[in-house]
């Protein structure tokens, strides 16, 4: 059985409509090439409102990263400021923990909290290398995937957004990660809608977290202590 595939017609790609193509896609999605597309302090996606109405009525599960946070904490720190995780996933209600590491970019690796606190398997599995170098090795990824002739096939207004993202781009602060891994626990101990999930990434500089009512909130790392301040009492 063959498909019957209409024949696609191309997008033309006048100097006009490359800089209204350049600001669409930058303003239509929620997390662009170039970061947190939003004015406000944060992104909130609603999920199933459902969540919110029995809130009150699911227990709190405590996992195995709950039990060890006291230990997981510095060594979350550890990988995104000294070894070669650059985005972290921290799963609180499912125990699983994912990272993704500059040497294999396109991989994603799932790691157990019993595995994350050993200081040996630390050790193997993510090779030390300092900030400053893990940030040139990003820079130097962007620049050799622009040299190659598949890139160039790109529609002018997406190379255009991605060669400026590229000169502006910064990663996230060191001190960011600090604080937020600072805050993980009083974050997974709100007495009502706490933490499930959050994943922090230093190449788009945002953080993304779930909590137990409906949906995700997403924002900026330089936005987390007012973030807090806004929404967390006390």
């Amino acid at each position: 059985m063959s498909l019957n595939m209409k024949k696609v017609r191309p997008i033309p790609e006048s100097p006009q409509n490359q800089e209204e193509f350049e600001q669409l896609v930058l303003h239509e999605s929620i997390l662009s090439a170039t970061g947190l597309n939003a004015d406000s302090l944060q992104i909130g996606i609603r999920g199933d409102p459902s969540l919110r109405e029995t809130t009150s009525l699911r227990l709190r599960y405590k996992s195995d990263v709950d039990s060890r946070l006291g230990e997981l904490s510095p060594n979350f720190a550890d990988l995104l400021l000294r070894r070669s995780t650059y985005r972290l996933f921290v799963g609180f209600n499912n125990g699983e923990i994912r990272t993704h590491s500059v040497f294999d970019p396109l991989t994603q690796e799932i790691h157990t909290a019993e595995r994350l606190v050993n200081p040996g398997y630390i050790a193997r599995q993510f090779p030390m290398i300092s900030y400053a170098d893990k940030v040139q090795i990003i820079r130097d990824l962007y620049k050799a995937l622009r040299g190659l002739p598949g890139y160039q096939q790109m529609p002018a207004y997406w190379r255009n957004i991605l060669v400026r993202r590229s000169r502006e781009w910064s990663p996230m602060a060191q001190e960011e990660i600090e604080s937020i891994i600072s805050h993980l626990q009083m974050l997974r101990d709100l007495p009502v809608y706490f933490m499930r999930n959050i994943t922090i990434c230093m190449v788009q500089r945002i953080i993304r977290i779930q909590f137990n009512c409906d949906g995700t909130q997403i924002l900026r790392a330089e936005d987390f202590k007012e973030f807090l301040e806004q929404n967390i009492p006390g």
